[in-house]
């Protein structure tokens, strides 16, 4: 089992190292702006689903709110991405989640990532449910004191109790799969 996770590791660093010579090749300047962020990630402008999303994640990682990413906060970015544990990457998918940054999640804020994720993966799968019952779902798990918001102490118990919510609130596995992708088209 240390030979595999050694495995992992070194595969986990190369990727970083990959991106990270495409950020420098891609932005000698260092600052990384939306459109060539969307470039990177070989994000196709004919689809907004997948635009929105990509946004959303640029602007989670954009933590001096100056509209680029400079290398620090896309080394950190790849860093919780590929390397970061389950507690900091739960704590990313709420702040993704919480669009107005207040704290909480309200249905709005839930149903309108869940459209997003539909559009992009979750009408592939085995999952029958529209995005507003997936909504109700997560709330009915989760929003343990039924006040219609759900906070992060909720939000993380919630997702660690159900497999279901873990699977829907992590987001982590979609921006993977975005981020082993980069440069070739595979989608």
């Amino acid at each position: 089992m240390g030979q595999e996770e050694s495995h992992n590791e070194e595969m986990d660093l190369a990727r970083i190292h990959e991106l990270c010579v495409i950020f420098m090749k891609e932005c000698p300047s260092g600052a990384l702006h939306l459109h060539e962020f969307k470039k990177i990630f070989g994000v196709p402008s004919s689809s907004v689903e997948e635009s929105l999303f990509i946004e959303t994640i640029f602007n989670s990682f954009d933590t001096n709110k100056d509209n680029t990413l400079d290398f620090l906060e896309y080394v950190a970015a790849l860093h919780l991405i590929l390397r970061g544990n389950l507690e900091d990457r739960l704590k990313w998918s709420f702040k993704m989640y919480d669009s107005d940054g207040n704290g909480r999640l309200d249905r709005t804020e839930v149903k309108r990532l869940v459209r997003i994720l539909y559009k992009i993966k979750l009408h592939k799968t085995h999952i029958s449910m529209t995005p507003s019952q997936i909504c109700d779902r997560i709330f009915q798990l989760v929003d343990q004191n039924n006040d219609g918001e759900i906070t992060l102490l909720e939000f993380m118990e919630g997702a660690q109790k159900d497999e279901w919510v873990m699977d829907l609130l992590k987001l982590d596995l979609l921006i993977r799969l975005i981020f082993q992708n980069v440069k070739t088209g595979k989608k």
